[in-house]
């Protein structure tokens, strides 16, 4: 009995004297004093510009956390709407520097996802949170800083057009879309078969009645009229479908105006059966809302073109395909499954899927 006391006194001493050796050791980080956003200043106004993209647009700085020792610190620069005390913040910036600069894209990108609406200004809260080791510890926060921000968007505006062809469902409805921000001038190929409308998105985005539509003036001569009773109309066909819903100024003359153009499509140009002399028809896939037809494709170029005239035709960038784009092309000799997909409006695409 006396020699187990004697071995459980040792073992203790033991313990005691290795837990005062790791207390020596071992230094506990104090977080002390307060660490800040030195630039910009509060309230510093900025608007983004979408043509300067890669310029640069803010640098923030703020003082250094002190943990009362040397050890490297881990900052995140979070975002979130002005007013929502970062109910859900987005992390605009991951660094142990005390300073990050953004260009206008970046710092676009995070003030959208922030919650702030494109083209109009907003208040947008930054902070800085601290944090040390691998694990993230020892967090802090800095104080936060409000700043104005006027951001953009790269897509373009659209409204939609319900009608008989697809139920009168705004939600599902095809979309038309302008040539810009700030432009009226929507276009796009939908499938018509009755009466329609077009309608605005409401405050979020979303399409339902209830919001700012127009419909035909009553005259059917393709003149506009907001919150109209008449229902504009077409047959059954395949339209190139352009509405400008702007009032009629000296900058907007076709404002309040619309128009319908039948379209069926082909394939032209060297790579196709009748070369550049004549389109080889596709035909409308209901399903799949696209233009189709399986052709023997020659290596060499080739265009889409509506009506078998050069009015309407398509080509440039494969991912979007514009007006009076330059020449596609094949590269290889082969019979194709052509595919014309123009139901995104201005973005219009095409497959060449090898049979």
């Amino acid at each position: 009995m006396k020699n187990t006391f004697k071995f459980l006194f040792a073992f203790i001493a033991f313990a005691g004297l290795m837990s005062c050796e790791d207390e020596e050791n071992f230094q506990i980080l104090d977080p002390s004093g307060d660490f800040v956003i030195v630039t910009p200043d509060a309230g510093t106004n900025i608007v983004l510009d979408p043509n300067l993209q890669t310029n640069p647009s803010i640098t923030l700085t703020w003082s250094a956390a002190d943990y009362g020792t040397p050890t490297e610190i881990q900052y995140e620069v979070e975002f979130a709407a002005a007013g929502t005390d970062f109910a859900e913040p987005v992390v605009a910036a991951s660094t142990t520097n005390t300073n990050v600069t953004w260009n206008v894209l970046e710092f676009n990108g995070a003030a959208v996802a922030a919650g702030l609406t494109p083209f109009t200004e907003g208040g947008l809260d930054i902070r800085v949170k601290a944090t040390t080791g691998t694990t993230g510890t020892q967090e802090r926060i800095s104080n936060t800083l409000t700043i104005f921000v006027t951001a953009f968007s790269t897509d373009l505006p659209t409204i939609a057009v319900p009608g008989n062809h697809q139920g009168w469902n705004p939600p599902t409805a095809p979309k038309l879309a302008s040539s810009g921000f700030g432009k009226t001038d929507y276009e796009g190929y939908i499938w018509l078969d009755g009466g329609y409308k077009f309608l605005a998105p409401d405050g979020s985005g979303a399409f339902n009645w209830g919001n700012t539509d127009w419909g035909d003036d009553g005259s059917f001569s393709g003149v506009l009229v907001e919150q109209g009773e008449s229902d504009c109309t077409s047959s059954a066909g395949y339209y190139r479908v352009n509405a400008n819903t702007g009032a009629v100024t000296p900058d907007n003359p076709n404002g309040l105006k619309y128009s319908t153009t039948l379209t069926n499509w082909g394939i032209i140009g060297a790579a196709t059966p009748g070369g550049w002399d004549a389109s080889t028809a596709l035909t409308y896939n209901a399903t799949t809302k696209m233009w189709e037809g399986i052709v023997a494709l020659s290596a060499g170029e080739f265009k889409f073109r509506a009506n078998d005239a050069w009015t309407i035709n398509f080509g440039g960038d494969p991912a979007a395909m514009t007006q009076d784009g330059s020449n596609l092309s094949v590269g290889v000799a082969g019979t194709y499954l052509v595919k014309l997909n123009l139901s995104s409006p201005r973005a219009y695409t095409y497959e060449l899927i090898a049979q």
